[in-house]
């Protein structure tokens, strides 16, 4: 919201030395987000006077139209005698009063302007258009101002060229300071000055009713009112003072009625629409879409309409849409003289939807979603026809229509102590009332408050919203800064631990951490090669998405992993390994509908605790990695190698070290893997996840380089977190002892190592295979599997009749769980 500082000193008497940036620390302090203090025309210099045109010699041989003016400025330039001036403007003529700057005066922008010799006469200043000037976008003539403008009158004072403009971000729950008339309320709060409510006029009595209209569904709409107007001038022009308002808060001037409607938008905050009234054809109505209903709007885009739009409808049908945008068939155009002025009360949540459901956001969407003053269509409309009146010479129509459906007054009760209890700093009763009363609450009760909160701010609907106000009334700065009392003997949780564990441990192991958004599309699932029946389709779906792109929750961590890779890739970053530790979003098959909304005036009770998480989706932690390119880098060094399946095997057990399982790792075919490069993990015969190769047609689908891998586990299948303890060392020496196993092709490695493990027994520190060898030797559809055994004990040396034995019984029992034969043997 734009707020020129002129314009707020109509409503609120302000000391005349404040500056833009004393109103903007002031509101900062009661928590309004002021961004910005602009000083348009701050380095505009004169003399800058309205002149009178006295004659025009049109310049022939040229390739454009050239003027050479004589122009009257009175005394401004100290002889009275008349300026001459070249201009390229057509759009006036002799007896036009006109903007003029002299030599030696400057332009928004630092354009200082001399005497010249150009188009060979002598130019001695210029005739200025509304762009040149500030205070408009209009360069194809320049501005001619009213005839009773006082021929030498300075410019500056008249056009308001040097304003200050307050910027300020407004919140979704502070709707009311989208206009002039809300700003200046809390500008008065803050310097503690009269303020002068600009809706505040008296009403005709009217009781005829105007222009025939229904409201069909009260919960689209609860008030409804129009207003006529004949008769108006289709030549008359928005007064330069509305103009120059409408151009510094960031709107550009159309037609006088177009005018009128925006510039008590912005002063009222009340969103106001005009038709024209020969385009009409019977009762208006307030209605939601039908099945197959569509309306072509001002901006000249037809729209197919949803069930839940809410509409303005006439005989003919919609024409409007509530809140957002009217339709191009009852357009006012240049020709238009009889006019029907609405001002409704919408519903913003509806409007919201339908705004963002067509992708059509608009100034009166934006102020109807965050809520309008219900009071204001009476009063708005009434000053709408009365500046059409005054302005362009319309008649008022007597007559008001105003359809009203009742609205619950809302209440709140609230202690009087309450926002001291909530700041921590008390504030006696007559402060509570007093800040409450200023921002228009009316206020009953000692001890305990009964406050009715004014129409202009449905905000505040609980105590809290209540005490707030007082507090940053109050002021902020009030509130003494006490650092937080850690509680002794509270720390992280086992399962916070070990998250940071593995996330240190990856990073260590040459991955990098990435946060992506939670959110998935449906085309990730094709992506991903998901079959119809995978339960990883089953997700939950926003009721009010980021982007309409991507609506679903994740029930995986590799979508947003994958496009991050992607988009390194894109940037030349080829060789990448990402992880990611995240939640995944299940849903219960056994989930309500909708979670339950729980007060918040008090603690939630266990049952509505209980109510709460029955209601929300599974959501474990899982930990997933990413890689591409090269794993180790080609150099002087040697040749590099490229990331494998075998990597991201590797990255599954780097995991699970740090919650002190081990990994068994089984071939599978689970989608988006390879179905000949998947890995299956469990841990004491529980699936924890997959790792491999990606499937070819993934990897096309996301456009990542040839063979990227990936490994996804749950981390809370891994067992509950325990406490870690470092391992005992021994101080005795090692006895390594090697061994090759002859076994058939089908066999899994693991399956073998885990039978080596089981019959070494507690003198095995560790084992590793270091070959495996296929061919003539070891026959056909065999394999010869090399393990390396590590054997040491804790309290003495090993002799080496005691790593022979435990040798063989390794092999033993291998031999016979696995079929495997001693090589040699």
């Amino acid at each position: 919201m734009r707020v020129p500082l002129s314009w707020l000193r109509e409503f609120v008497e302000l000391p005349a030395d404040v500056t833009g940036r004393d109103v903007a620390a002031k509101l900062i302090a009661a928590g309004l987000e002021v961004e910005t203090v602009e000083q348009p025309g701050a380095d505009v210099a004169g003399p800058l006077v309205v002149g009178e045109v006295l004659a025009i010699e049109e310049l022939t041989g040229f390739k454009k139209p050239i003027r050479y003016c004589r122009v009257d400025v009175g005394q401004a330039n100290g002889t009275g005698e008349p300026q001459n001036i070249i201009c390229g403007a057509t759009n006036f003529a002799v007896g036009d009063r006109v903007v003029v700057i002299l030599p030696g005066g400057v332009l928004p922008g630092g354009f200082q302007i001399g005497a010249r010799k150009t188009y060979g006469r002598m130019s001695e200043g210029m005739i200025c258009s509304a762009r040149e000037l500030g205070i408009g976008d209009d360069h194809a003539g320049i501005l001619v101002l009213p005839p009773d403008t006082p021929v030498g009158r300075d410019a500056i004072e008249l056009l308001g060229l040097r304003d200050e403009v307050l910027d300020i971000a407004v919140t979704p729950d502070r709707g009311y300071a989208l206009s002039i008339r809300g700003v200046a309320r809390e500008v008065a709060i803050a310097f503690d000055v009269p303020f002068t409510d600009p809706a505040a006029v008296d009403l005709p009595e009217d009781t005829a009713e105007s222009y025939p209209a229904r409201i069909a569904d009260p919960s689209a709409c609860d008030r409804f009112v129009l207003r006529e107007v004949r008769g108006l001038d289709p030549d008359a022009q928005t007064p330069l003072w509305m103009r120059v308002r409408l151009w510094r808060a960031g709107m550009r001037p159309v037609s006088l009625a177009v005018d009128v409607t925006n510039y008590l938008m912005l002063e009222l905050g009340q969103p106001l629409h005009a038709y024209d009234r020969g385009k009409l054809t019977g009762p208006i109505e307030v209605r939601r879409a039908r099945e197959g209903e569509s309306l072509e709007t001002l901006d000249h885009v037809k729209r197919a309409l949803h069930p839940e739009d809410i509409l303005i409808t006439d005989a003919s049908g919609p024409i409007g849409m509530a809140g957002t945008m009217g339709g191009l068939a009852t357009e006012i155009d240049e020709t238009s003289t009889d006019m029907v002025i609405e001002a409704a009360h919408f519903d913003d949540i509806g409007v919201a939807r339908m705004s963002r459901r067509h992708k059509l956001h608009s100034e009166a969407s934006y102020r109807f979603e965050r809520g309008v003053d219900r009071e204001l269509p009476l009063y708005a409309s009434y000053r709408a026809a009365r500046m059409l009146a005054e302005l362009g010479g319309a008649e008022i129509v007597p007559g008001v229509t105003n359809v009203r459906h009742p609205v619950e007054t809302v209440t709140v009760t609230m202690r009087a102590d309450h926002p001291g209890r909530v700041a921590g700093v008390p504030y006696d009763r007559a402060a509570v009332v007093r800040r409450l009363e200023q921002i228009g609450c009316a206020v009953e009760g000692d001890e305990v408050l009964t406050v009715t909160p004014p129409s202009w701010r449905p905000d505040l609907t609980d105590p809290n919203d209540l005490a707030e106000e007082v507090i940053r009334l109050e002021g902020y700065e009030e509130i003494p800064a006490r650092a937080p009392r850690p509680v002794a003997g509270r720390g992280l949780t086992p399962a916070q631990r070990l998250r940071r564990r593995i996330g240190r441990a990856l990073a260590g192991a040459g991955y990098v951490e990435t946060l992506n958004f939670p959110f998935v599309a449906e085309r990730d699932w094709e992506a991903l090669q998901l079959a119809a029946d995978d339960p990883r389709r089953r997700a939950l779906r926003l009721a009010n998405p980021l982007s309409d792109d991507e609506p679903l929750l994740r029930t995986t961590l590799l979508p947003g992993l994958l496009r991050t890779l992607a988009r390194n890739v894109g940037r030349g970053f080829a060789d990448a390994a990402l992880f990611e530790l995240g939640l995944v979003f299940l849903p219960r098959p056994d989930a309500p509908e909708r979670a339950p909304r729980l007060r918040v005036d008090r603690g939630p009770t266990a049952e509505e605790i209980a109510s709460l998480e029955a209601a929300l989706p599974d959501q474990p932690l899982r930990a997933a990695v990413v890689l591409s390119g090269e794993r180790e880098r080609a150099g002087w060094w040697g040749p590099g190698r490229a990331a494998g399946w075998a990597d991201a095997i590797e990255a599954a057990r780097v995991v699970a070290r740090e919650a002190g399982v081990e990994l068994t790792v089984k071939a599978d075919q689970h989608a988006p893997w390879h179905p000949g490069r998947c890995a299956a993990l469990y841990v004491d015969g529980t699936l924890v996840g997959h790792a491999g190769e990606l499937h070819p047609r993934t990897v096309k689908a996301y456009g990542l380089p040839p063979r990227t891998c990936a490994m996804e586990l749950e981390v809370r299948r891994l067992g509950e977190p325990g406490v870690t303890r470092a391992p005992r060392v021994s101080s005795y020496p090692v006895a390594t002892q090697d061994v090759a196993l002859i076994v058939d092709a089908g066999v899994p490695a693991a399956d073998v190592e885990a039978a080596l493990r089981e019959g070494a027994g507690e003198l095995l520190e560790s084992l590793r295979l270091f070959d495996v060898y296929t061919g003539e030797q070891v026959g056909e559809g065999r394999k010869s599997l090399a393990y390396t055994l590590r054997f040491r004990a804790s309290d003495r040396t090993l002799t080496a009749e005691e790593a022979s034995a435990a040798r063989d019984a390794a092999v033993a029992l291998a031999a016979e769980r696995t079929g495997a034969v001693l090589r040699g043997a």
